[in-house]
């Protein structure tokens, strides 16, 4: 497996791209983009280019592949954002072009279906950013959560060493986008409660590799930019998060089983586990409801590490994923995962 670089990092007054390589929502559902583009251009001092699809719903596959080679390939643009996820982003694997994108590395911010360009970039040798999608953390209505804000602007900006802390307080339930009144105000937040730690108290450092499991578990099944052997992510920090489709703690239990019994799972001597999404418009989970969901994930992810990685150190309740403040993950980065002082730091 190829160790991966980080890319040059932009610097305010650069033109940075926004795509849609799987969902156009911004068409749909303009006003918590407009609110990110501004925040792109005002609170970061960056120039955001606008693609063909990435305003337009339905843009086929070989459309939205086509905005992201003009984006990787133009010298004038030092990063790229995507607008939000979806749920389609595995048919551009095949048409993207390997040499045009290794040949202009750059920064790449993303995740949920992002995970998949993650994960191409990663084995091009393209350290990528799991986080800050323009819709969603950089369009937050009221203000940009100032954990968010502090974690994108390193990892956008400074190179080195940054130490995760875990969120004081955070946002699980969303308000709709299309209602202008959204944005007048800040989102209701709980307590945070802190981070969760289990296993041996020891110190782990290693290159990250992981994102939205929903979405690996389809990358394995299609075996795309999987390595077939799984010795190439040993002594890798892995760390993983559920979206909004809120799926059962059996499925995800079942995931990370066949996960390892493919052998990955003993592979990766530590975890970070993103905080559980656990409210949607689909549905929609009281106080109580949602602490059930989470605490019955968390048990399903350790039933799953007793059985194939027993010795791992796993953190739970990271502000990573879907959720409300969110840090920025360097995939393919380094992390340490210190399970004695019990601190988590990662290099941007």
């Amino acid at each position: 497996m190829i160790t991966p670089d980080s890319p040059p990092k932009p610097v305010p007054g650069d033109r940075v791209a926004v795509v849609s390589p799987s969902a156009g929502l911004p068409e749909i559902l303009p006003l918590p983009y407009e609110l990110g583009l501004r925040r792109l251009r005002e609170e970061f001092g960056l120039l955001p280019v606008e693609y063909p699809t990435t305003r337009k719903m339905g843009a086929t596959a070989q459309e939205r592949a086509d905005d992201l080679h003009a984006a990787f390939a133009d010298p004038t643009v030092k990063a790229v954002f995507a607008s939000i996820g979806g749920d389609d982003q595995i048919t551009l694997l095949p048409l993207l072009d390997r040499e045009l994108i290794r040949a202009n590395p750059k920064p790449f911010f993303g995740y949920s279906d992002n995970t998949n360009l993650l994960l191409f970039l990663h084995n091009l040798g393209i350290v990528g950013y799991h986080g800050a999608g323009v819709m969603t953390e950089l369009g937050r209505p009221g203000a940009l959560a100032p954990l968010t804000a502090e974690s994108l602007r390193a990892a956008l900006f400074t190179p080195g060493p940054y130490e995760l802390r875990p969120a004081e307080r955070y946002r699980d339930i969303d308000r709709d986008w299309a209602d202008p009144a959204t944005f007048d105000a800040e989102p209701e937040t709980g307590p945070g409660g802190g981070w969760t730690w289990h296993g041996p108290q020891r110190v782990v450092e290693g290159r990250t590799w992981g994102g939205n499991l929903e979405i690996l578990s389809w990358m394995l099944m299609a075996d795309r930019e999987i390595e077939r052997d799984p010795a190439a992510y040993e002594g890798r920090v892995l760390f993983l998060e559920t979206s909004e489709e809120q799926p059962s703690a059996q499925e995800v239990f079942r995931i990370l089983r066949n996960m390892g019994e493919r052998g990955l799972l003993a592979r990766f001597p530590a975890l970070l586990m993103g905080r559980a999404k656990a409210w949607s418009f689909d549905n929609p989970r009281d106080g109580a409801g949602r602490r059930r969901y989470a605490e019955e994930q968390r048990e399903a992810v350790l039933r799953a590490l007793a059985a194939y990685a027993p010795e791992a150190v796993a953190v739970f309740d990271v502000d990573l994923g879907h959720t409300d403040p969110q840090v920025v993950i360097p995939y393919g980065g380094l992390a340490r995962v210190d399970g004695v002082q019990r601190r988590i730091t990662v290099t941007y």
